[in-house]
């Protein structure tokens, strides 16, 4: 069954407008019509089973069926930070990491970045990163959308960063040295609800620079074991080594 985020909570006695984008794919992708049942999905993460009962040219309304109890997100609240990478490979990233959990999404310039954007062309990437993040929430079956902000530099992520109390970056040196301890030791110490936040450098990885001011911030370093990850691959691992050992192991 098709699933929509909605912007609005629902009210007592009132219909359920599904509009924009989602209306275009509703009506004209799925070519759903009156009768037709969908899954909305509230601001607050409910779920609900409704039914379309009328179509408009730009807009649908439906009614509540059914509250559908399901959670799906992760139970920790997970932030990845990636060094703007080359290509297309953060939009990747925020697919198959929203897929894969993530609450939220950081890009950031960093030292070894080669690309290097205006404020303007960031906002328009940001637009489309925020797009694919909701497509990827709808297709995995998520209760909610990730955020999406736009590049930033390394002082201000740090600033982002100070409302999680777990911080690591994956750094290779730490990889080449065969650190495998810091990265099991802070999901080891972590509880259903806890914050994590995880910097992954561009290519080349993140800079003596970039890492010496983490660690002054209360960032820890970590290896990602003993083989070198791609820039769009180390965020994926370490989403999916969180998954299995907050949603598997337990």
């Amino acid at each position: 069954m098709q699933r929509y985020f909605v912007n609005e909570q629902l009210e007592d006695g009132k219909s359920i407008k599904i509009g924009g984008e989602d209306f275009h794919h509703l009506s004209r992708v799925m070519r759903m019509e009156v009768g037709d049942h969908v899954y909305a999905v509230f601001p607050n993460g409910e779920t609900a089973e409704v039914e379309i009962e009328h179509l408009a040219n730009d807009y649908a309304l439906a009614f509540l069926v059914e509250w559908i109890h399901d959670k799906k997100e992760l139970p920790v609240d997970i932030a990845i930070a990636s060094g703007l990478p080359k290509g297309d490979k953060l939009e990747l990233v925020i697919q198959k990491g929203t897929e894969l959990g993530a609450s939220l999404f950081v890009p950031f310039h960093a030292d070894r970045s080669i690309v290097k954007w205006d404020e303007k062309k960031g906002e328009k990437k940001t637009e489309r990163w925020s797009k694919i993040a909701k497509e990827a929430a709808e297709q995995s079956h998520r209760n909610r959308v990730p955020d999406v902000m736009k590049p930033v530099n390394i002082d201000q992520l740090i600033e982002i960063g100070q409302d999680y109390p777990f911080k690591l970056y994956a750094y290779e040196e730490e990889a080449k040295q065969g650190e495998k301890q810091a990265f099991h030791q802070v999901l080891a110490e972590m509880q259903p609800g806890d914050r994590l936040f995880i910097v992954f450098g561009p290519e080349g990885g993140i800079s003596e620079k970039e890492a010496e001011k983490l660690r002054s911030h209360g960032y820890i370093p970590c290896g990602l074991g003993p083989r070198i990850l791609r820039t769009e691959t180390a965020p994926l691992y370490a989403l999916s080594a969180i998954s299995y050992h907050f949603e598997l192991m337990r």
